[in-house]
């Protein structure tokens, strides 16, 4: 196996710079709504400050863990990093790993939870929601900004990034929710 030289990082297999960097561009997007949020909240005041500091804050924890699971292999039934991931114990262990919420383990249990978010309306950390088998909420991942979603997609693939604009996933979009921390 050939290895590329980077700066940055020493040596590393070619397959990993592409990973790498997408994890970068979405750290970057991530941080660019953070910067959107502190600019929009510039204006309030009292506990709706400490609210959004604290929304904020449990956000980017999600995003955090969910972006360093990229690439843990799919399996059914799966909930930790060891066994692999399917899409809600994805979910589940990233929310509980970083709130301490356990949340519902199937994706339609899911889809009750929390408070409906519009697409238009979508922040990173909310949950995602696709019909991909016949009209039923089968799926679900972690919104993360720009247009993207992390998720365990199916048996053969890993836990990674998917634009929520792509055709296949457009289509069976069905809706998201926010989870937040209770105090």
């Amino acid at each position: 196996m050939r290895f590329a030289h980077t700066s940055l990082t020493g040596y590393i297999a070619p397959h990993m710079n592409f990973k790498y960097l997408l994890i970068g561009a979405i750290f970057a997007c991530v941080m660019a709504a953070q910067a959107a949020f502190a600019d929009e909240s510039s204006t309030q005041a009292g506990d709706s400050d400490s609210a959004l500091f604290r929304y904020r804050d449990g956000a980017q924890k999600i995003i955090d863990q969910a972006l360093d699971l990229v690439g843990i292999r799919y399996r059914r039934g799966g909930d930790t990093p060891q066994s692999g991931f399917d899409c809600s114990g994805f979910v589940d262990h990233v929310f509980q790993e970083t709130l301490g919420l356990i949340l519902p383990r199937s994706s339609r249990e899911l889809s009750k939870t929390g408070t409906e978010v519009s697409r238009d309306e979508l922040k990173p950390g909310d949950l995602v929601f696709f019909r991909t088998i016949r009209n039923a909420i089968s799926h679900v991942g972690i919104y993360v900004g720009d247009h993207r979603f992390v998720h365990a997609p199916r048996p053969g693939q890993s836990v990674g990034i998917t634009d929520l604009r792509e055709q296949y996933w457009a289509k069976r979009y069905s809706g998201a929710r926010r989870v937040e921390q209770q105090q």
